[in-house]
C-alpha cells in the first residue's frame, strides 16, 4: 500500500507514482480493447486499482489529525448553488428589487368599467329608465349619447349595460348588450357580420343546451324513469326536435369578414337575432366614425328591424364625440331612429379630482402619491377640456416614471414629466395619422427650421414644398390650398402661423414649429413615401445656401 500512496497534510491527494500507475492501467485497458486482444484484467491490474481505491476511501474519511472527514456539513449542491449565486443578478433582478407602488394598475386604463362613476348619476339614471323596458319584454328607445373625449360616455353606457344583463338574468328576461367600436369596425359590412357571427355563436349554445335536455329526456323515457305526466313527449317526438335542432345548428355558417354581398350578410344578421326571444341592445362607440366612411345605411337598416323580426326586438345605443352629429344624418334615418338624447358635460377640477381620488384608492398602494399628485393631475386634465381620460392617463403615467425610477412615491416632478411625455406622444400620434399632402408641408417646414432659415413664410414653404412633390411623384397642390393645410396644421397645435404685415407687398404666414423638431421629423420619416428620399437637404442648401448658416 505504502508504494503507491502517501497524504498531504491536508489528507486529500495522492502522489505522482499513484496518478502514474492509474494512467498505465487506464492505458493498457484502452490499447488492449482496441488491439481487440482479451479484456480480461491482469492481477497486477486489479491489484492497482484497488490499492488507489483505499487510498481515495482513506483520504476522505480522514485528515492529517486523523479527524473523520465521511460526513462533510457541505454538500456539493451547496456548494453549486453558491457558486453560482455569486453572479445570479440578471436583467430583471435589479428591476425587482424596488418595492411596486400600484396595487393595480388596470383600474387606470380606459378600458376598465368602476363599480360607481362619480358625478354621472344623472346621466347613468336617465340610461336605466330608458332601458328598463327591457326587462319588461318591451322595446327601449334608441338612445345617442353626446360629449366630448373623456367624458365618461362609454364607461357609463358599458356600466348600465352590465347592470341590466345582471338584472336580466336574475328575472330570466333574455336581454343582451353587444359592443362595437366604430373606429374599428367602421363599414357597415363589418358591422353586420360581427352582430351576425355574435348572434349565430349565442344561437349554437342554446341549441347545444336544448339538445343536451332532449337527451337527457328521452333516455329517462327509454328507461322507464320518467311518466308520461312528466313528459308527454313520445322518444319518436323527442327525437324529431333534436333532428330539426341538428339541422338549425349546422345551417348556421359564420359570415366571413369579406367577400359576401351585403345583402347577404344582412340578412345573416336578421336571421341570427330573430331565431331566439331576446331583446338585443346594440351599443355603437364613436358612431360618427362609421357614418363618416360608411354613410347612414347602417343606422337606417338597423332602426327599422323591429318592424321586420318575429321574435326579437333591437334597441341602439350610439355614443359620439360629436355633438351636431345627427345633423349629417337623412332625415329618414332621424325619423327611424326616433332617439333620446343624453349630454355628458366636461369635468371641472374639483370633479376629476374627486374620480382620481376614487380610482388611486384601488389602484396605488397605500401613501405612495404625495398630497399635490392628484391636484396637479386634475388642473392639468382640466385645461383639456375636462378630460377624465386624459387625468387618468397622467396619474398612472406619473406613477409609471416613479416606479421605474424605483422612487418610493410618486411626487410633483413625476406629474410634470408625465404631462411632457404625454404630449409628446400626442404629437407623435397626430403627425402619423396625418394626409400625405399634410405630411408633406409639414416636412417642408421642418426641413426650413432644421437647416436655420428663420421667420418661415407661407412662400418659402410652397417652395420646398413643391420640390419634395416632385421627388416623391405626388400632386402639386396650388399655394392657396397649402396655405389652408397650413392653418389646419396651426389649428392641431403642430406649427404656429401668425399672419404678418408686409407693408406694399401684402400679407403672409409666418410658421414656426410649435412640436418637438426631431421627434416630428423621426415619424414624418417612418412615411415610406417621404422616407425614400434619399438626399434631403439640397432641397433646402438650393435656395436657401446663405441664410442656413446660423
Amino acid at each position: 500500500m505504502d508504494e503507491y500512496e502517501t497524504h498531504s497534510p491536508g489528507g486529500n491527494d495522492q502522489t505522482g507514482k499513484a496518478r502514474e500507475n492509474s494512467t498505465v492501467t487506464e492505458g493498457t485497458g484502452e490499447a488492449e480493447s482496441d488491439s481487440d486482444s482479451d479484456d480480461s484484467e491482469t492481477d497486477n491490474d486489479i491489484e492497482s486499482k484497488y490499492d488507489l481505491s483505499q487510498s481515495l476511501t482513506a483520504s476522505s474519511e480522514t485528515d492529517s489529525d486523523g479527524r473523520d472527514r465521511s460526513s462533510p456539513d457541505v454538500s456539493l449542491e451547496d456548494v453549486l448553488e453558491d457558486d453560482e449565486g455569486e453572479d445570479s443578478t440578471g436583467l430583471f433582478d435589479d428591476l425587482l428589487s424596488g418595492e411596486p407602488i400600484f396595487e393595480s394598475k388596470e383600474i387606470l386604463r380606459p378600458s376598465y368599467t368602476p363599480r360607481t362613476l362619480p358625478h354621472r348619476n344623472r346621466q347613468i339614471d336617465k340610461m336605466a329608465t330608458i332601458l328598463v323596458s327591457a326587462l319588461r319584454g318591451d322595446t327601449p328607445s334608441n338612445i345617442l349619447i353626446y360629449g366630448k373625449t373623456g367624458t365618461g360616455k362609454t364607461a357609463s353606457a358599458k356600466y348600465v349595460s352590465q347592470e341590466l344583463e345582471t338584472t336580466s338574468k336574475k328575472y330570466d328576461v333574455p336581454c343582451e348588450v353587444e359592443y362595437i367600436n366604430c373606429e374599428v369596425t367602421d363599414t357597415q359590412y363589418r358591422v353586420l357580420a360581427r352582430l351576425a357571427n355574435t348572434f349565430i355563436e349565442k344561437n349554437r349554445e342554446i341549441i347545444e343546451t336544448r339538445l343536451a335536455e332532449l337527451e337527457t329526456r328521452r333516455a329517462d323515457l327509454e328507461d322507464g324513469r320518467a311518466s308520461s305526466a312528466e313528459s308527454p313527449d313520445s322518444v319518436a317526438t323527442i327525437d324529431e326536435r333534436i333532428a330539426e335542432l341538428e339541422a338549425d345548428r349546422d345551417q348556421m355558417e359564420e359570415v366571413p369578414m369579406t367577400g359576401w354581398p351585403t345583402d347577404r350578410v344582412y340578412t345573416s344578421f336578421f336571421e341570427a337575432v330573430d331565431y331566439h326571444e331576446r331583446v338585443a341592445v346594440i351599443m355603437l362607440d364613436e358612431i360618427d366614425k362609421l357614418v363618416e366612411k360608411s354613410g347612414d345605411d347602417t343606422l337606417y337598416n338597423l332602426s327599422r328591424m323591429n318592424s321586420e323580426l318575429e321574435n326579437s326586438r333591437i334597441s341602439i345605443i350610439g355614443i359620439s364625440n360629436d355633438l351636431k352629429f345627427t345633423d349629417f344624418l337623412d332625415p329618414r334615418v332621424k325619423s327611424s331612429l326616433g332617439e333620446e338624447e343624453i349630454v355628458f358635460p366636461p369635468y371641472d377640477a374639483n370633479q376629476l379630482r374627486d374620480i382620481l381620488q376614487h380610482r388611486s384608492q384601488e389602484a396605488f398602494k397605500p401613501d405612495v402619491l404625495t398630497d399635490d399628485v392628484i391636484p396637479l393631475c386634475a388642473a392639468f386634465a382640466a385645461q383639456e377640456h375636462g378630460d377624465a381620460r386624459r387625468a387618468l392617463d397622467l396619474l398612472r403615467t406619473a406613477g409609471e416614471l416613479a416606479e421605474r425610477g424605483q422612487s418610493e412615491q410618486a411626487d410633483e416632478a413625476h406629474v410634470r414629466k408625465a404631462q411632457d411625455k404625454i404630449e409628446l406622444d400626442r404629437v407623435v400620434e397626430v403627425v402619423r395619422t396625418l394626409p400625405t399632402q399634410s405630411k408633406i408641408v409639414l416636412f417642408s417646414t421642418v426641413l426650413l427650421e432644421k437647416n436655420g432659415v428663420h421667420s418661415i413664410n407661407t412662400g418659402e414653404t410652397f417652395n420646398i414644398y413643391k420640390q419634395l412633390c416632385e421627388e416623391i411623384d405626388a400632386d402639386v397642390l396650388t399655394q392657396r390650398r397649402v396655405t389652408d393645410l397650413i392653418s389646419e396644421l396651426d389649428m392641431l397645435g403642430i406649427v404656429n402661423a401668425v399672419v404678418v404685415s408686409k407693408g406694399r407687398y401684402g400679407r403672409t404666414k409666418e410658421i414656426s414649429l410649435s412640436v418637438p423638431l426631431e421627434e416630428t421629423e423621426a415619424v414624418l420619416l417612418s412615411d415610406s413615401r417621404l422616407g425614400d428620399i434619399e438626399n434631403i437637404e439640397p432641397f433646402v442648401q438650393a435656395r436657401f445656401g446663405d441664410s442656413s448658416q446660423p
